[in-house]
């Protein structure tokens, strides 16, 4: 009986819910794809740079 009152508050609790609108949900998504998309490129980037630096520190005799 407990699980069936507590299925019940859920179900009240989620009519409060203010769900996001299509256009929020959009403009958040592109937010975060493309910040991820900037995080990759900044990374790959550096990673990039830190071999380049390791390979000259190591190619020296």
């Amino acid at each position: 009986m407990r699980l069936f009152k507590f299925l019940g508050q859920v179900g009240h609790e989620m009519k409060k819910v203010t769900w996001p609108t299509w256009r929020e949900n959009r403009r958040d998504s592109w937010t975060v794809v493309s910040t991820s998309l900037f995080f990759v490129a900044f990374f790959a980037l550096f990673d990039w740079i830190i071999q380049l630096l390791l390979q000259m520190l190591t190619s020296w005799h």
